[in-house]
């Protein structure tokens, strides 16, 4: 209720009040101030309960902070003790030495110890977009600065508030209430639909108006309220003032403002839920969104696999090395040198725990099945890396696919290690060590070999990754700082030393979740780095592919290939493509692009740094919580937090789930609407009096607005949401099937109320009782009846096209404990308020008679949803209702007149 109408409300109710107090009918104050009183009694209840919504929402909104909170909890790699471990952002101090490594954000002030390549992002703090690259010159780091390349390490100085980034943020106050686009719409409904409140109280209140002064509308007794030259001025106000009580509560029930609060409780409700579903949402929007998706680009790694990744094959010495961790098949000289690539050539760490245990590895999934490898292999991590020197290094990131090292050798030789994708770093390699240690050419059998090494391992899925070397002269690398920094590491003319196929199997239930998405009419388009047959062995192994015969162009495509296409030719095979593989993230950028021009509503994971671009050109972006980098969690508009692409899934039902509430809810409130509008213009037209009063009216309003809100914005996901297809981006809010479903029942209540009022005494066993009785049990029967069919009809709005309309009920005990009090209450008002009300007590007779008639709701209900639904069912609807207001016009008047 708005301020405006709260006030009109009030002060009608008290002039109503004093001037029942003076009329002399009401016998003064022990009656008279019943009529006003119960008008401000039930606004005052109307308000109490609004408020405590407003509580619940503000209480909603505070936990949404706390969340938020969550979104901030990165976690880092830190040396503390003397000892590599992970450590929340907030539990980092002073003194730390922190590992920073490409797409991190630096997450306290402080200085430089070491790095390699390292360039930072500062633009964040300068607000100029510009790329510093650390060393011995500029070796300060700012909190909240992003890591562009290399890796490193720094010492902390200064932590929260007493950073740069602190003393910005805390001086920002934090905004969360965004309103979203369906509350965009929704509030352009609520505003159409309340002009049509306004007009139709204003046709009630001159028409009734006209009743009341032309001498139709009676008293009790039967004489007539209004008497020209025998009425006091003071009466004759008084009546105006009860009408225009009544066509303010018409208002009140018109305006349909329960939408807002709604939408508020559902959004903020639900947040809360997808956070135990393994999912935190940035944007309020994208969950509404989520709901429309068609097509989801998704990585490979981590997202349909487990990321769990072990070395399971291994290529050495122009041969199969079998077993791949036996160290006793490699001489000495090539298992040194191996060695060091493996130790130099990381950004993991392996680790000794000091009271003894396993071996703990840290990095990346890929660093750590091959530190684990070279450990088998006799790797000493600590003692090779303290053999030589790092003094340049060129980071791995998706667009090169590779990454290496140059280090001094204790023999002042510089070796350049090089470890990438397979097929990428043997295509740079002319040579290979056999197992006699030496050098050999790289002929076309031995490449063939290795080719189809490759070839095999990717087709068990395996992911292949090559790792050779080359040796160069001291006196060729520059000893100049600078030179060096700007010194391009030799990627060719290197000796292969060995290829090793990598395991990471796919995920348990990733099968079922594809094949979920593909129910509900979502496209899964896999985009990965790895080589197409690696690629295709997962596809089909997690049902994106259903069987060889569908790996072919474009359906299966090669990021390359589809690049060097034209715009309108990536447009053209966009939606057919399945699979791309050996892929850069300016691929899934274009291929997203050509996606949204086909009109798609595309979803996108992504985890590296050089996915944002991706994420943020999608309509929905998905970063990875676990693998992700924080420069993509900050391009995201969802985090989904276990890397599970069930999780993705997930999100999509409950974007499904968020339409699908509000549409039941606009259901359920616009029926109440257009019932109680219609049958108080249609009978006070016709009669001069209205069947529901204003105190009837403002508790019709709270149920609708407050616990019908509550009741069905609980509603959780069903499997059904999962087996239609997606929401159009322009799907209109109340579809034909709520429209048919609407017209229904508003027109069944209309009948039963218009019956009801213009034959209650003949129908009801009232003819013995006196006009005075015969009317009160009428009118309260009436009012019973039609609280009770939407006591109902709340149950039919829970499944608007389903039969099943108990589906899951058991379940939401929310939903069953708001119908129960919604009963309860209406019990006790018609039973104990009744001079409040102006009700009488019902007989258990009459109480059967009101449930009868809200129980054929159901079955009308059923019907409804058997037949077909009409093309035009608004325009229709519209002809039948004015119709039927004409006939009940007529009706009435003929009654009126007898």
């Amino acid at each position: 209720m708005t301020v405006l109408q709260f006030f009109k409300s009030l002060h009608c109710g008290s002039f109503s009040c004093a001037f029942e107090i003076r009329n002399p009918l009401t016998k003064g104050i022990k009656q008279g101030w019943y009529d006003g009183g119960s008008v401000i009694f039930a606004v005052f209840l109307v308000i109490v309960v609004t408020a405590i919504s407003d509580y619940q929402q503000y209480l909603q909104l505070r936990d949404l902070r706390n969340l938020n909170g969550q979104e901030r909890n990165i976690h880092y790699e830190i040396t503390r003790g003397g000892r590599r471990v992970m450590s929340s952002i907030f539990d980092i101090i002073v003194g730390d030495v922190i590992h920073l490594k490409v797409g991190d954000q630096v997450p306290a002030d402080g200085v430089l110890i070491s790095g390699y390549s390292l360039a930072i992002d500062e633009s964040s703090i300068t607000g100029v977009a510009k790329i510093i690259t650390m060393g011995s010159k500029t070796p300060f780091l700012t909190s909240g600065c992003k890591v562009a390349d290399g890796f490193g390490t720094m010492l902390v100085i200064s932590v929260g508030v007493n950073t740069e980034w602190g003393r910005i943020m805390s001086s920002i106050p934090e905004d969360i209430c965004e309103e979203t686009p369906l509350q965009v719409r929704l509030n352009g409904l609520t505003t159409f639909i309340g002009l049509a409140g306004l007009t139709v109280p204003f046709i009630f209140f001159v028409a009734v108006l006209i009743w009341y002064f032309t001498g139709h509308t009676t008293n009790v007794n039967g004489t007539p309220q209004f008497e020209r030259g025998k009425t006091s001025a003071i009466h004759a106000l008084g009546g105006v003032i009860k009408i225009v009580t009544v066509a303010v509560a018409i208002i009140v029930v018109a305006v349909p403002e329960g939408f807002p609060l709604f939408v508020t409780l559902m959004l903020a409700s639900l947040m809360k839920k997808l956070i135990t579903d393994k999912a935190m949402v940035r944007r309020l929007s994208a969950i509404e969104t989520m709901g429309s998706v068609t097509t989801i680009c998704t990585g490979k790694t981590g997202t349909l696999t487990l990321n769990q990744m072990t070395v399971v094959e291994a290529y050495a010495n122009g041969k199969k090395f079998d077993p791949p961790n036996d160290g006793s098949l490699l001489s000495p000289m090539f298992s040194s040198v191996l060695i060091e690539g493996i130790a130099q050539n990381t950004t993991g760490c392996v680790c000794l725990p000091k009271g003894g245990g396993d071996v703990e590895f840290s990095g990346s999934p890929t660093e750590k099945a091959i530190l684990s490898w070279g450990v088998k292999l006799g790797l000493n991590f600590v003692a090779k890396r303290a053999e030589s020197t790092i003094i340049h290094a060129s980071p791995f990131n998706s667009e090169k696919k590779r990454g290496g090292v140059a280090v001094k050798t204790p023999s002042s030789e510089v070796r350049v290690h090089w470890k990438g994708a397979a097929e990428i770093v043997l295509a740079s390699c002319t040579s290979f060590l056999d197992e006699n240690d030496s050098v050999m050419s790289l002929d076309e059998d031995k490449l063939a070999f290795y080719r189809k090494a490759i070839k095999g391992m990717a087709e068990k899925s395996l992911r292949c990754v090559a790792i050779a070397y080359r040796s160069i002269k001291l006196d060729k690398v520059s000893s100049d700082e600078e030179q060096l920094r700007q010194w391009a590491m030799p990627d060719d003319e290197l000796v292969l030393l060995a290829i090793v196929g990598i395991k990471d199997p796919c995920r348990p239930g990733v099968r079922g979740s594809v094949d979920l998405c593909e129910a509900a009419g979502v496209k899964i388009c896999m985009v990965t780095g790895d080589n197409l047959q690696t690629a295709k062995a997962i596809a089909v192994e997690c049902g994106i592919l259903a069987s060889d015969a569908d790996c072919n162009e474009p359906n299966l495509i090669e990021g390359k290939s589809f690049r060097s296409k034209s715009e309108a030719e990536r447009e053209n095979i966009a939606e057919k493509i399945s699979v791309m593989g050996r892929s850069s993230p300016n691929d899934k950028f274009l291929l997203v692009q050509a996606l949204k021009r086909k009109g798609q509503v595309v979803a996108v994971t992504g985890h590296g740094t050089n996915d944002a671009p991706a994420l943020n050109e999608g309509d929905i972006g998905l970063a990875m919580g676990i693998a992700g980098t924080e420069v993509a969690k900050e391009s995201s508009d969802i985090i989904i937090l276990d890397d599970n692409f069930h999780s993705v899934v997930k999100v999509i039902r409950w974007g499904r789930s968020v339409y699908a509430n509000i549409q039941k809810f606009i259901q359920f409130q616009l029926t109440v609407n257009v019932a109680a509008l219609i049958i108080n213009v249609v009978v006070a037209i016709s009669t001069g009096d209205v069947p529901l009063n204003a105190v009837q009216l403002l508790w019709v309003n709270l149920i609708i607005d407050v616990l019908g809100a509550l009741a069905l914005a609980k509603e959780p996901p069903t499997d059904h949401l999962m087996h239609r297809p997606p929401i159009g981006r322009r799907e209109p809010l109340i579809t034909n099937v709520m429209w048919w479903n609407l017209f229904i029942q508003a027109v069944y209540q209309l009948i039963v109320v218009l019956v009801l009022d213009f034959f209650g005494q003949n129908i009801l066993p009232l003819r013995h009782d006196s006009i005075e009785l015969a009317n009160e049990v009428k009118y309260t029967m009436i009012f019973n009846t039609f609280v009770l069919c939407q006591i109902f009809n709340e149950f039919n709005a829970r499944r608007p096209d389903q039969l099943n309309i108990f589906d899951g009920i058991i379940k939401n005990y929310f939903f069953i404990g708001i119908i129960a009090l919604t009963l309860i209450l209406q019990f006790m008002i018609v039973e104990f308020l009744g001079k409040l009300v102006k009700t009488v007590k019902l007989t258990p007779q009459l109480w059967l008679v009101c449930i009868v008639i809200g129980f054929i709701s159901w079955p009308l209900a059923a019907l409804g949803k058997l037949g077909p639904v009409p093309k035009t069912p608004v325009a229709w609807g519209v002809i039948m209702v004015l119709v039927g207001i004409v006939i009940a016009i007529l009706i009435g008047q003929k009654y009126t007149d007898k």
